[in-house]
């Protein structure tokens, strides 16, 4: 049997391809796609196909399972509408049978219907079967490229407080923060560089892609999303556009101290992090944290080594790339266990 789950994002679609023998996960493939659906949303049909033909054809895939986040994206008025446009899109494609994660169950197309808000931003769950099975007892960190979900796990089970994003913002469970794409004055105020403290202009000039690809912490093929400028993805080009945060150029600031910038970026935006897992561990009195995501290793690692907490990685498990896809992983294997039940 083989399930093709997907995590269809704001920006970023995944797609993980479990093929199962006798139960048990025999082979992972996983892709992605940068589909930035504010704007193109009308690419999704295309993208879901395209997927999954450039790694085997589509009459192979048995079953389809989907996990989503893009419901939030501005092109839908409410997220119940995004959730629904996400779903019927999905239901006219694929003639195999489609479920869908919710955050307490997974559900067929008409439970949805009747409920298209348990489906939205509930791709933390299918993430945390995989966790649980890594460690029954943490908080799992999993930094993608827009947002971290912090999310405890006791005996095996997920039991965060807040069900959605709404909620998850109030208790430490969601920080909207991540890898690539956050824009870098968003949680910096100021930047010291050499003896002087500058204050930094609320400008879109550049994201957090540009931060560790400055400091070389992540390879270019990791910056697949858009450039704040439009211009080119070199480290030279991530300067340039870094320095334009306290209304300088290359020709003010030297190779040194936009680096230096870049370094006192990174640390805050760890401390960041570690605000919502201090909020976490402290009231659900967990000390081991598993890391997961594109960010998992400059991010969340650090995070929790900052409040001192154990550090576990889905990277001994998974390789680095189905790390990154981990909600589509977690949910070919939810949907793979409603179908057979």
């Amino acid at each position: 049997m083989k399930i093709a789950g997907f995590d269809i994002g704001g920006a970023n679609t995944d797609l993980a391809i479990i093929d199962f023998e006798d139960g048990e996960i025999k082979k992972i493939i996983v892709d992605f796609e940068y589909l930035p659906m504010w704007s193109q949303n009308d690419r999704l049909e295309s993208v879901l196909i395209d997927l999954i033909e450039r790694n085997l054809p589509v009459e192979q895939i048995d079953a389809v399972g989907i996990s989503m986040t893009a419901e939030l994206v501005d092109a839908f008025n409410t997220k119940a509408e995004g959730v629904l446009d996400i779903a019927t899109t999905c239901e006219k494609l694929f003639d195999v049978p489609v479920a869908y994660i919710g955050v307490d169950n997974v559900l067929s197309i008409s439970d949805l219907v009747q409920n298209p808000l348990e489906v939205a931003a509930a791709n933390w769950i299918a993430t945390s079967q995989i966790v649980a099975e890594i460690e029954p007892n943490c908080i799992f960190i999993d930094t993608g490229s827009t947002t971290t979900d912090i999310i405890p796990i006791k005996d095996g089970k997920e039991c965060a407080v807040g069900r959605t994003d709404f909620e998850r913002s109030a208790t430490g469970e969601l920080v909207y923060t991540g890898t690539l794409r956050t824009n870098v004055t968003s949680f910096v105020d100021s930047i010291p560089i050499g003896d002087k403290t500058y204050r930094v202009a609320s400008e879109l000039f550049a994201i957090t892609a540009d931060v560790y690809n400055a400091l070389g912490l992540i390879k270019k093929e990791d910056y697949v999303c858009a450039t704040a400028d439009g211009s080119g993805k070199t480290k030279v080009e991530s300067e340039r556009r870094l320095s334009r945060v306290v209304c300088a150029d290359l020709d003010i600031l030297s190779h040194e101290e936009v680096l230096e910038m870049a370094d006192y970026i990174h640390k805050q935006q760890v401390r960041q992090i570690a605000c919502g897992l201090k909020d976490v561990s402290e009231r659900e009195g967990l000390d081991t944290v598993v890391v997961t995501g594109l960010g998992k290793d400059i991010l969340c690692a650090e995070a929790a080594r900052l409040l001192g907490l154990e550090v576990k990685s889905m990277g001994d498990y998974y390789t680095d790339e189905e790390c990154v896809v981990a909600p589509a992983i977690g949910t070919a294997i939810m949907v793979k266990n409603y179908f057979e039940n």
